[in-house]
């Protein structure tokens, strides 16, 4: 690309004036703040803390009015809004089977977006930026906990190596162009998430909302209570099998994900074996973290610069069904499908920068599956 007048005059003022000042810089509470997918589980939850703290100045964009995979829509967004902070949550995210299929979707979405977000906000002197990449950047096998100096010294877990190498690839332009021009772009490494707005289709999502959704309607099923069954169906399809199929279509595809109903009894098979070990938070505390994290940390100038976000605790995946189980009160069977992969043994984060900045989560985990469970269910309702 050739430097246009604007970008020349831009390198310059950013780079003298972030590295001698960034320091001095703190969002106020009507400095324009762009949340990059603020529709989504992370997005939403840090939308909704700033608008908790006061901030009032907050510029969002559905996928629909702004595709960030594309350089000439951004690039002519913050040409007109110009905000001041950026948050750069949008992503293509998704669970296990979801990285492991589309595996290039993965790699391309996800290097497109981040790559137009931070240099469009060089361009146009963006005063602070934060990064949201994933634990998942860290190599399979790496010591536990996992310090944020761990990166990059070992292979990756191959289900979601695409979707780690784009994350990678943002944390290394973050320090780039910070120590190339002197921006305050900054990476937070968040845990497994959860909360409001996740995703619970069962082609795509996580493990825990997985596990949630796939308990409620293993309920349904063991109380024969079609109307709510079909009723979650029709808000939410199933490879766009809704309510109004008939039972044994409905039954058919509820078995392709593991919610099997044979003769009067309902059993629930899941991945692998039960034992990977998760950290889990919940996204409102990571929320209340990265806005933290905007406000009381610098890009520094050493390596590693990113922190990690966690509660500092994990739970075996099983240990974790059997508590979604008593929450929901599916009373089944769950079953362990050996065959297919666990992926990482373990992925528990080291969160002592994190709290030693002076911040440490609010939300249990038991107290925030309640939540999600009672959140779900009252959508469904």
């Amino acid at each position: 690309m050739i430097k246009n007048d604007f970008e020349s005059d831009c390198q310059y003022k950013n780079s003298y004036f972030i590295k001698n000042f960034f320091t001095l810089i703190l969002m106020e509470k009507n400095s324009k703040i762009y949340v990059a997918g603020h529709t989504g589980l992370v997005g939403s939850a840090i939308k909704r803390n700033l608008e908790k703290n006061g901030f009032t100045n907050i510029v969002g964009r559905t996928q629909a009015e702004l595709n960030l995979l594309k350089e000439a829509p951004t690039e002519a967004f913050f040409k007109e809004e110009k905000p001041e902070y950026v948050f750069l949550a949008a992503a293509k995210v998704g669970g296990i089977v979801a990285n492991n299929t589309f595996r290039a979707q993965f790699i391309y979405e996800n290097l497109m977006i981040q790559n137009h977000v931070i240099h469009q906000s060089y361009l146009y002197g963006v005063k602070k930026l934060l990064f949201l990449g994933s634990s998942c950047i860290y190599p399979r096998l790496a010591p536990q906990p996992i310090k944020e100096e761990y990166l990059l010294t070992g292979p990756l877990e191959y289900t979601n190596e695409p979707y780690a190498i784009a994350k990678i690839a943002g944390i290394k332009m973050c320090e780039a162009y910070h120590a190339q021009y002197g921006c305050n772009f900054i990476s937070i490494m968040p845990t497994n998430l959860y909360g409001p707005n996740d995703n619970y289709d069962l082609e795509k999502s996580h493990v825990l909302p997985a596990l949630i959704r796939k308990m409620v309607l293993g309920k349904y099923l063991m109380e024969n209570d079609w109307e709510n069954l079909r009723t979650d169906l029709t808000r939410l399809p199933i490879e766009g099998v809704n309510g109004s199929y008939s039972k044994e279509v409905i039954l058919k595809v509820l078995e392709k994900y593991g919610i099997i109903h044979q003769n009067g009894k309902v059993v629930i098979t899941l991945w692998g074996t039960g034992s990977p070990l998760r950290e889990f938070l919940h996204v409102d505390d990571m929320a209340d973290a990265t806005v933290f994290l905007m406000q009381h940390y610098d890009a520094p100038d050493s390596i590693p610069s990113h922190v990690n976000v966690g509660c500092g605790e994990d739970i075996s995946i099983k240990e974790l069904s059997e508590i979604v189980k008593k929450i929901v009160g599916y009373e089944g069977e769950i079953q362990w499908d050996t065959t297919k992969p666990d992926g990482t043994p373990r992925k528990l984060l080291d969160v002592t920068r994190l709290n030693s900045l002076g911040w440490k989560p609010k939300i249990s985990l038991e107290e925030g599956i309640k939540q999600v469970v009672a959140n779900y269910t009252n959508y469904i309702h």
